[in-house]
C-alpha cells in the first residue's frame, strides 16, 4: 500500500459484484462436445461443462488430455466434431467475430513481444478493444501495477524473462477483456509472489461478473483459488466440483485425489 491506496485502486469504479450465494448466469456452455482429428484421434469426448458469471473454473489434466483443444473451440479457433458451444448465448462457429468480442483468450504460447515493451503491448490490445488512448494507457499502467511488474514496463520484449512475458500476456488478455476469459496456463514461469497477485486479479475480474476458465497443471493453485475444478482424462471429464466439497467427499485433497483419476500421462498428442 502506498499513500493509503492499494494496488487495486484503479478499479474503484467497477460495478458491484453479484451477491454471494446467488448463482450466476451461465456465460460459457459446452454441451456434449467431441473433437475428432484425422486417423480417428479423439481429443475431446462428449464434454459437458458450464462456467457462470462470477465464477473461476480450473481445468486440470495431463498433457494430451484435451484441455487446449477444448479452449480453442471455445474461442472459435477450432470447430467441434459434434455437440455445441455457446458463449453468452452465441455460437463461436457461426458468429466468430462476436465470439472474439466476448471471449478473451490467453494462449499457452508466449505472446509475440519482439520490438515492443509490456506497456506498449497491453496499451495496444486495450486500444484494439475500443479504449481511448488515455484509457488504454491507464489500463496498462493499472495492470502492470497490480501484477507488480512496473519496473519492466518499458523494457523491450526480447530482454524480458519468461515470467514477465507471461504476465505481459495476461495483461494483454485482461485489458478491456470480454465477458469470458480463457487463460491457458497463465502462471507458467511466474514467480510465487506474482502468481498470487495474478490469481487475485483473476478473482477480482470474476467478482465483477466475468466467467473465467483457467487451464493449469498446478493442482495446488487450482484448489486454493478456483471456485470449481474440472479434471479431464483422455478427452473426458472424470470429475468436477467445488474443491472443499471434493475434499469432504473423498477425504483427501486434490493432490492425492488427482493421480487416482487420470492415466499415466496422457496420449501425448493434444494438450
Amino acid at each position: 500500500m502506498t499513500g493509503g491506496r492499494t494496488k487495486r485502486s484503479w478499479w474503484r469504479h467497477r460495478p458491484a459484484a453479484p451477491a454471494v450465494g446467488v448463482p450466476g448466469r451461465a456465460l460459457l456452455e459446452i454441451d456434449h462436445v467431441s473433437k475428432v482429428y484425422a486417423r480417428g484421434a479423439r481429443a475431446n469426448d462428449d464434454i459437458c461443462l458450464q462456467v457462470t458469471e462470477g465464477e473461476v473454473v480450473a481445468l486440470l489434466g495431463h498433457n494430451g488430455a484435451g484441455k487446449t483443444t477444448l479452449v480453442n473451440q471455445v474461442a472459435g479457433l477450432a470447430v467441434p466434431t459434434s455437440g455445441r458451444i455457446r458463449v453468452a448465448g452465441h455460437d463461436p462457429v457461426a458468429e466468430p467475430a462476436r465470439a472474439r468480442a466476448i471471449v478473451s483468450l490467453m494462449p499457452q504460447a508466449h505472446a509475440p513481444l519482439a520490438g515492443v515493451t509490456p506497456r506498449q503491448a497491453i496499451t495496444m490490445l486495450a486500444r484494439i478493444r475500443g479504449a481511448s488512448r488515455t484509457e488504454a494507457r491507464a489500463e496498462a499502467d493499472g495492470l502492470l501495477s497490480v501484477l507488480d511488474a512496473q519496473v519492466w514496463a518499458d523494457t523491450p520484449g526480447d530482454r524480458l524473462s519468461g515470467g514477465i512475458r507471461r504476465l505481459t500476456a495476461y495483461g494483454m488478455t485482461a485489458a478491456r477483456a470480454g465477458r469470458i476469459m480463457v487463460l491457458d496456463e497463465p502462471t507458467n514461469d511466474v514467480d510465487p509472489v506474482r502468481r498470487r497477485l495474478l490469481w487475485q486479479d483473476i478473482a477480482g475480474r470474476a467478482a465483477i461478473g466475468r466467467a473465467v476458465l483457467v487451464v493449469t497443471h498446478n493442482i495446488g493453485e487450482a484448489e486454493t483459488y478456483a471456485d470449481r475444478v474440472v479434471i479431464l482424462d483422455a478427452g473426458r471429464v472424470v470429475l468436477q466440483g467445488i474443491p472443499a466439497e471434493l475434499r469432504a467427499t473423498h477425504a483427501v485433497g486434490l493432490e492425492e485425489l488427482y493421480p487416482t483419476l487420470v492415466g499415466s500421462g496422457g496420449r501425448g498428442e493434444y494438450a
